[in-house]
C-alpha cells in the first residue's frame, strides 16, 4: 500500500481504470483511401440488363442507331474536420501522479481514442452531408444516408409499417439525411427482413459479407430458426469435457453467401447494415495528426485533427433494414 496519497487519501493501486469501449469496427474494417479535395468524388456505372434475345443475322451490317451513350454517375461526399483539444496546466504535470508518468501524454492518448470514436459514430450514422460555410462546419454523410441511393430504393428494407420513411437521395453534391418516418409502428427484426436485404444487394451485384448491428438487433438474430436449432449445451466432438452454451450468432449463411455479423456500439439502434467491404471505404484528406500549440499562460496545449469522408463506392452493393424496434 502506498504510504501517501492523492489529496490526503491512500492509493492502494496506482493504476487508472477506464472501461470506456474503444472498438471501432468501421475504422478497423473498411478500406482506407486518399481524398484529394474537400469534396471527394467517384464514378459509378452499370451494365445494361442481360438480354436473352440478343441475336444477329449472319453477315448483317453493324447498326448503331440504337446504341446508347455512356451512363456513368458522378458521386461525392464532403470531408469533415474533427478535432480534440489537449490542455494541461504546468502544475498538473509537476505534482506527483498516480497511474501515469506524464499528465499531458495521458490526456493526449485519451483524446486520441475519443476522436476515433467520434469518427466511427459519424461513419455509421444516418446523417447527410453539407458543404458548410465560413461560420458552419462541413459534415460528411454516414453509411445510413448512402446505402440504396441514388439509383434506387430496393436496397432499403423497411420493417415497420410506416409509409413516411424518408428516401435519402443525392443531389447537388450532397446526401440527404435518412430519417425514419413517424407513421405506423416499428417491427422486430426477422430473418425474412435480413434475407430480403441480402438478396437486394446480391441482385445488384454486391456481396454483403459484413453485417453491422447494435446489441439489440444481434440478440434478435440469435433467435432466428437456424440459430435456435443449435442453441443450448454443446459438447465438441462428443468428448467428455465441459461444454459451452451457444446463445449467439457470429456468422450467418444465406442463399447469397456467408456473412460475418459484427457488433457495433455506434450503429443506429433501429437499423442493420449489410455491407460489401469491397465497395465501402473511408477517404482521408488528412489523417490523424497532433500539433503542439504555442504556449499561452501557465500550461501546455495541443490539437488533434482528422479530415475524412465516408465513401460508398457503389451504394447498391449494400443494403439496410430500417424501421426496427430497438428495445
Amino acid at each position: 500500500m502506498q504510504s501517501d496519497g492523492l489529496n490526503g487519501h491512500r492509493v492502494t493501486n496506482p493504476v487508472i481504470f477506464d472501461i470506456s469501449p474503444m472498438d471501432t469496427i468501421a475504422l478497423s474494417t473498411l478500406k482506407r483511401k486518399k481524398a484529394s479535395n474537400i469534396t471527394h468524388q467517384w464514378l459509378i456505372d452499370n451494365l445494361t440488363a442481360a438480354s436473352s434475345t440478343n441475336a444477329a443475322v449472319e453477315g448483317d451490317d453493324a447498326d448503331f442507331s440504337t446504341a446508347t451513350a455512356a451512363t456513368m454517375t458522378l458521386l461525392g461526399n464532403i470531408c469533415q474536420i474533427s478535432t480534440k483539444l489537449v490542455n494541461v496546466s504546468r502544475t498538473a504535470d509537476t505534482v506527483r501522479k498516480y497511474g501515469r508518468a506524464e499528465t499531458f501524454a495521458y490526456e493526449l492518448a485519451k483524446k486520441t481514442k475519443e476522436l476515433k470514436r467520434d469518427v466511427e459514430a459519424r461513419i455509421l450514422s444516418v446523417s447527410g452531408s453539407t458543404i458548410g460555410s465560413s461560420a458552419t462546419a462541413r459534415l460528411t454523410a454516414g453509411l445510413g444516408a448512402m446505402i440504396g441511393t441514388p439509383t434506387g430504393t430496393g436496397n432499403r428494407v423497411i420493417a415497420g409499417s410506416g409509409t413516411t420513411t424518408t428516401v435519402p437521395g443525392y443531389a447537388a453534391g450532397a446526401w440527404a439525411d435518412s430519417v425514419d418516418g413517424t407513421a405506423g409502428a416499428a417491427t422486430a427484426l426477422t430473418e425474412t427482413h435480413l434475407q430480403s436485404a441480402l438478396e437486394a444487394a446480391w441482385t445488384d451485384g454486391g456481396d454483403a459479407s459484413l453485417i453491422l448491428c447494435g446489441p439489440f438487433q444481434k440478440s434478435k438474430m440469435a433467435g432466428f430458426a437456424g440459430a435456435t436449432a443449435y442453441a443450448g449445451f454443446y459438447n465438441p466432438q462428443a468428448k467428455a469435457v465441459q461444454g459451452a452454451i451457444v446463445g449467439a450468432v457470429d456468422v450467418y449463411v444465406s442463399s447469397f453467401g456467408q456473412h460475418k455479423i459484427m457488433l457495433s456500439r455506434y450503429m443506429p439502434a433501429n437499423r442493420v447494415y449489410c455491407v460489401d467491404p469491397d465497395y465501402a471505404s473511408i477517404a482521408f484528406l488528412d489523417s490523424f495528426k497532433f500539433s503542439k500549440l504555442g504556449k499561452v499562460g501557465d500550461g501546455e496545449r495541443g490539437l488533434l485533427t482528422v479530415e475524412y469522408c465516408t465513401v460508398s463506392d457503389s451504394p447498391n452493393a449494400h443494403a439496410q433494414v430500417l424501421g426496427l424496434t430497438s428495445a
